[in-house]
């Protein structure tokens, strides 16, 4: 009876799996060749849903899960706990994408359909290399935080620094495991990516600009010994950054992001095929971008008004300030549309006071604010 039980949720879960595919392919949304369709498992509910890799239960059961290719379940399956990282890294990444647009007419809009992103993820634009980098960046980071953390089976601290580092400190304690972490993102989220054509090379180069930031971004953290805490000796390992300095840095690299063309290097004599990885700035009097350089081929949509063909959400209702000459200005933001006032109370908690023991007292404060929407 159990056995009949079981048979019958997996049919009704591979059923449930097959539909959200079906829609994804039909609704247009879906990422070109198959590109950060993995990025649909950030929508797997429960931190339960995610631990279902053992030799008992098949991790394409999962709705969530079949957005995976057959090499990425390969990948989870052959490292216990990582699944759990990599919604974590790329949760993260989401929500540093909106903090580092939330100003700007493009906001870093999501769906809760498995194409995340929309449709921006078709083009080619400085959008898209953003958003490809910051996820590929979010991986790389949860990974090599989990390692230390010992949540991943097959990986741990960094060791490989140990003994002196300097005359007055050594190596040691628990480094961030940023090589696994940069490892098992390169082979995870390039695998999604398919083709040989311009959109292929920008993705794979954005994806390695986000796992560098990261790796780059590394610092050095120590620890004092000594009697009554002098600083006699030190012991120092290698720390993450925080994501949130990872997100400014990519930030940067957008502002200042490459336009590139498809080049070749010229022929390979023995396969008589061109060398596929090679990129160009459009102009030739640029330099040529580095590996921590964000690249695009297209220019951005209109973001000021809604297109369904583009994905574009426009900047109506948006919120603006009406005493910014910056993008959150009003005049920029509403793209000279003109804005709405209108104001509301707001009621907060204020004045707390802490009472031995233990429990919390605070006065309701209202204040009005005023508040500036885009038509």
């Amino acid at each position: 009876m159990w056995c009949d039980t079981m048979r019958i949720l997996a049919l009704l879960l591979g059923v449930k799996a097959a539909c959200i595919l079906l829609v994804s392919s039909l609704s247009g949304t879906g990422a070109v060749n198959n590109s950060g369709r993995w990025w649909g498992i950030v929508n797997v509910a429960s931190s339960a849903n995610l631990l279902t890799n053992s030799k008992n239960v098949q991790l394409v059961l999962d709705p969530s899960l079949a957005l995976l290719s057959r090499r990425q379940r390969r990948l989870i399956r052959q490292n216990p706990g990582i699944l759990h990282a990599i919604a974590a890294g790329l949760h993260t990444a989401i929500q540093e994408c909106k903090w580092q647009f939330r100003n700007r007419r493009w906001d870093c809009p999501t769906t809760h359909s498995p194409a995340i992103f929309g449709k921006i993820v078709n083009r080619g634009c400085r959008e898209t290399a953003f958003v490809f980098a910051i996820t590929s960046a979010g991986v790389t980071h949860a990974v090599a935080r989990s390692c230390s953390e010992g949540a991943i089976e097959s990986c741990t601290c960094d060791y490989r620094r140990r003994g002196p580092g300097g005359p007055d400190w050594h190596w040691g304690g628990c480094s961030d495991n940023v090589d696994f972490g940069r490892m098992f993102s390169r082979e995870f989220v390039d695998s999604s990516e398919r083709g040989r054509d311009l959109r292929y090379l920008n993705n794979l180069h954005n994806n390695e600009a986000g796992r560098m930031t990261v790796s780059s971004e590394m610092r050095q953290e120590c620890k004092c010994h000594g009697m009554s805490g002098s600083c006699v000796v030190r012991t120092c390992w290698m720390r993450l950054p925080s994501f949130r300095t990872v997100g400014d840095f990519l930030k940067d690299r957008f502002d200042g992001a490459s336009r590139v063309v498809y080049a070749n290097k010229g022929s390979n004599r023995a396969s008589h095929r061109a060398d596929p990885r090679h990129l160009e700035p459009e102009n030739p009097a640029h330099k040529p971008p580095s590996s921590r350089d964000l690249v695009y081929f297209e220019k951005s949509p209109n973001f000021c008004s809604y297109n369904g063909k583009t994905g574009t959400h426009g900047t109506s209702g948006r919120n603006c300030n009406s005493s910014s000459p910056a993008l959150d200005g009003c005049e920029l933001l509403c793209c000279g549309r003109g804005f709405k006032t209108q104001t509301e109370k707001v009621t907060e908690r204020c004045h707390c006071t802490f009472h031995w023991c233990c429990h919390v007292s605070c006065l309701n404060c209202t204040s009005t604010q005023t508040l500036h929407q885009c038509l």
